[in-house]
């Protein structure tokens, strides 16, 4: 295998790569042997007709196809590695010349890891950030753990009250005719859940038990039943039981039932701890995302449009993977929200960029400053990852590639480097970043041609649905996910041949 690149514009670029007549040989054999079972020639038992044979029925390209896959998906990845290119794309596959007896021809066009013109990434000014945790701050999480060893006990003697637990018979009606779907018999309700529609739960408190009554509402716009969007509606509600959480007491004895601590004292002071790091982190990553943004504005970088559209797929292709994880497939997701993937693929673009842009400054950034990852920080890193998958330290290394190895180094270098601009972020007060804002888009403005970036020319149209799009996740994280793949195996197509006998 031979590979050659010519370079194109805007960070494309086309490899041409050349398979030996032998290799091609090998594989159109391979692809007769694999499918000769299904084929039926008469005078012959099925599986058994010779090659020739068959492809003087059904043309000698029969099995170029097959062949032409095979070859591409060994071959395209290797190519990669000979080339020496920083590929950053799916590849798009064009067969040249397919012919039994002559070198196997195809191209691959790909983006190329576009240049970076790093503008100011030291003494980024961020708003000044105080971690305060206050003594609310900790009876609130305190009042979490009591809600959750709460227990619940039968109320008789009173009327509903925001944050029971109510038994109810409801039936609805629109223009006083009962609908579809609007009635229930000894339904669970938690009042102030937010279960209901906007207005529901709230006029049942005060309801008493074994008494009717009514509930007024109005269905939201967007409701998901077209017939009910906007309806007013009247439920005729019947409280049937109703049970009250009973939190536990306050006390030492509370603090040894859910730490590890004797007294209430040394628990407030273990759960103030844990606040404190649990925002200094948060901010931590705060800070981190404002930094990064604001590197990316003053830089500059074109982005293929290749480069963006593989990992706007890489979004969805995550996102499917999570809804698999919670019981859901990709398509019945699509069919109850009524959306498509190229839709998805339309919405996640932002993201995308995002991403991208990103985790290119801060690979400038480790260039720049040659922050790199040493053996033993790569070895600890891999011991987190055994302990985090419960697997012995010399057989997680034995299941790692080698491109997987240097792609989990490169994250590690990148995290380095979001590490290093936080370091050297300079804080100074919200009215001051503010006002500095404000003028530098004064100037900008008044500056005609506005100097352009990747972020101004791609921040266009959001997701419109949370759930259709993963969450956004903060620089630290962003920067660690998997960059576009280049080793991605193209995808099977029927070949097109440019140069090919029949």
């Amino acid at each position: 295998m031979s590979v050659t690149v010519e370079k194109l514009e805007k960070s494309m670029a086309k490899l041409k790569i050349t398979v030996s007549a032998e290799q091609l040989e090998k594989a159109i054999q391979k692809a007769y042997d694999k499918n000769k079972s299904k084929i039926q020639i008469p005078g012959f038992r099925k599986g058994k007709a010779p090659r020739k044979m068959i492809e003087q029925m059904y043309g000698k390209g029969v099995f170029y196809e097959d062949a032409a896959n095979e070859l591409i998906e060994e071959e395209y990845p290797k190519a990669i590695e000979e080339c020496g290119e920083d590929v950053v794309s799916s590849p798009k596959i064009d067969v040249e010349q397919l012919e039994a007896g002559k070198d196997f021809i195809f191209t691959a066009e790909v983006a190329l890891k576009p240049p970076v013109k790093l503008g100011k990434y030291k003494g980024v000014e961020t708003p000044k950030m105080d971690i305060d945790v206050t003594d609310a701050d900790v009876d609130a999480e305190i009042d979490k753990q009591r809600n959750t060893n709460a227990r619940t006990v039968e109320v008789t003697d009173r009327a509903v009250k925001d944050g029971d637990i109510v038994t109810l018979d409801f039936e609805g009606f629109v223009d006083g005719k009962a609908f579809q779907g609007g009635k229930g018999t000894d339904y669970p309700l938690t009042i102030g859940s937010g279960a209901f529609i906007p207005g529901f739960e709230e006029q049942l408190v005060g309801f008493e038990i074994g008494k009717e009554g009514d509930v007024n509402v109005t269905f939201p716009e967007d409701y998901q039943a077209d017939e009910l969007a906007g309806k007013a509606a009247t439920f005729k509600c019947t409280i049937k039981a109703i049970k009250a959480k009973e939190l536990p007491e306050l006390n030492d004895e509370f603090a040894s039932d859910v730490s590890d601590f004797d007294t209430l004292a040394e628990y407030k002071e273990d759960v103030k701890n844990k606040l404190v790091e649990r925002k200094t982190n948060e901010e931590k990553a705060k800070r981190e995302d404002l930094v990064v943004k604001a590197v990316i504005e003053d830089s500059d970088m074109e982005l293929p449009e290749a480069m963006v559209e593989t990992q706007a797929r890489q979004i969805v292709n995550d996102f499917a993977q999570r809804l698999q994880m919670q019981g859901m497939s990709m398509d019945q997701y699509l069919q109850y929200t009524g959306n498509t993937v190229d839709k998805m693929l339309e919405q996640v673009k932002p993201q995308a960029v995002e991403r991208i842009q990103a985790r290119l400054v801060l690979e400038a950034v480790a260039e720049k400053e040659k922050i790199t990852v040493s053996d033993e920080e790569f070895e600890e890193e891999l011991k987190k990852m055994a302990e985090q998958y419960r697997m012995e330290l010399p057989k997680l290394k034995e299941l790692m590639s080698e491109s997987e190895q240097k792609t989990m180094r490169n994250d590690l270098a990148v995290q380095k480097a979001a590490d290093f601009l936080v370091e050297n972020v300079k804080e100074v007060a919200a009215k001051k970043t503010a006002a500095k804002k404000t003028a530098k888009k004064a100037d900008e403005a008044e500056e005609k041609p506005a100097k352009k970036t990747a972020a101004k020319k791609t921040t266009t149209k959001k997701a419109d649905d949370a759930e259709e799009k993963p969450a956004k996740k903060t620089a630290a994280k962003k920067t660690t996910t998997k960059k576009a793949d280049a080793e991605e195996k193209p995808k099977k197509t029927t070949t097109r041949k440019k140069k090919t006998e029949e």
